[in-house]
């Protein structure tokens, strides 16, 4: 069973990768920012101000890397840093009302790439599809409920 499992999730993932690849190419989704940038944004905007050590961990990217981005979204007005005044080595980034407006318009090209994407699956197959992923949603839920605890 555990061998069919992990080959399952490798075969997921080079087929998500593939239909990720797909969706960058979208025309629905916004080209005026690298990909980076608005992932950057958008979990930025999800998940509230944040560090840019905690950023850099999330986005799996380097702190200079992410310095020298969010210098330029500052720069455009769609994020803001702001110096800890209990620790004046950390700097805060959130993102502007401009930001969130970027965010939620990306937000919304996605969902809209994603329709498109699966536009032509049977109403079957997509009910399917839908309880496997609510399942799977549960599953991983659970598991990172449980890191969280140890």
């Amino acid at each position: 069973m555990r061998k069919e499992f992990i080959n399952l999730i490798e075969q997921n993932v080079l087929i998500l990768d593939r239909l990720g690849d797909r969706l960058k190419n979208h025309p629905a989704v916004l080209t005026e920012y690298p990909r980076q940038h608005l992932t950057a944004l958008v979990r930025l905007h999800i998940g509230g101000r944040a560090k840019l050590k905690d950023i850099a961990r999330r986005e799996f990217a380097s702190a200079p890397n992410l310095c020298a981005m969010f210098r330029r979204l500052e720069q455009d007005g769609l994020v803001k840093r702001t110096v800890d005044e209990n620790d004046r080595r950390n700097t805060w980034y959130s993102v502007t009302d401009a930001g969130a407006n970027l965010a939620d318009h990306s937000i919304e090209s996605f969902r809209i790439s994603i329709d498109d994407l699966f536009s032509d699956i049977t109403k079957e197959d997509e009910s399917k599809l839908t309880d496997a992923l609510k399942t799977m949603n549960n599953i991983l839920i659970n598991m990172e409920n449980n890191s969280e605890k140890n």
